[in-house]
């Protein structure tokens, strides 16, 4: 499946709870010997009364992440289609705790992930204070960054233009940066009007990804923290456009497309 290009292997693990290793999901994700994906979206069984499945989510490189939006999306449209669920509000219990999600009359699906936490030691960064943005000195330059959590680490930088923003210099140096111990998800960010960014992300444990729903999430709660967009904002990445609502309070939602790509059965 996949999310604006944002593309996952879901496994349904609600009954077979064959174990996946972080060196069988990184074959899995390979894109040459293997199927080929950002992550690994393992459905599994409910923990709490309310919730219609679990889910966890495996890195390319075999890491365990702890939130994904696009992933928590798409998760959602699959258990639509196997469950047979209608237009209504649904919740799953994710890596750090509930996800609540829609399916509107026209099927389009809105997750709402963590309330955004600016606080360094929440993402975790090695700051001395709480500024924004914070300093961060890295590939013999002096970079300008918002950091904050939303389920998983990201740190955010403005720039002028995305195409020509330096993401395969500086996003594997900043996701590595000593100051973030956890490692970091990336974004690159420019703001078009107040209601439009364009945004390109690398993730940690991935690389460049075509759309990143947490980091297109973050990307929002950094620039409407400081004044820079609105409270309903799309965000085009280079898979396609998500939209991100956030008034400044509560849970950040995230919408946007979903897709089947295909279906088989894996021999390991």
């Amino acid at each position: 499946m996949h999310g604006a290009g944002n593309d996952f292997v879901v496994v349904d693990r609600r009954t077979d709870q064959t174990r996946l290793d972080p060196a069988l999901a990184g074959r899995i994700a390979d894109r040459h010997s293997g199927v080929g994906c950002d992550q690994l979206m393992l459905i599994e069984p409910a923990r709490t009364p309310d919730a219609i499945a679990g889910y966890r989510i495996l890195n390319a490189d075999g890491s365990e992440a702890r939130q994904c939006g696009n992933g928590a999306r798409c998760i959602v449209a699959w258990l639509a289609r196997d469950l047979g669920l209608r237009a209504g509000a649904y919740r799953l219990d994710g890596p750090n705790g509930s996800v609540d999600a829609t399916i509107d009359a026209a099927g389009r699906i809105t997750v709402a992930l963590e309330v955004p936490d600016f606080d360094p030691i929440r993402v975790p960064f090695l700051a001395m204070g709480a500024d924004d943005p914070q300093r961060l000195d890295v590939a013999g330059r002096t970079l300008g960054i918002g950091v904050v959590a939303i389920g998983n680490p990201h740190a955010v930088l403005l720039v002028d233009d995305v195409d020509r923003a330096p993401v395969g210099e500086l996003g594997s140096a900043i996701e590595r940066h000593p100051a973030f111990p956890d490692r970091v998800n990336v974004g690159f960010a420019q703001v078009l009007d107040r209601n439009r960014i364009r945004l390109r992300v690398h993730e940690r444990g991935v690389g460049e990804t075509l759309a990143c729903g947490s980091g297109a999430c973050a990307a929002v709660a950094v620039l409407h923290r400081r004044g820079q967009v609105g409270d309903s904002v799309a965000v085009e990445l280079p898979g396609g456009t998500l939209r991100v609502d956030w008034s400044g309070a509560g849970a950040i939602r995230l919408t946007g497309p979903t897709a089947f790509v295909f279906e088989g059965t894996l021999l390991i």
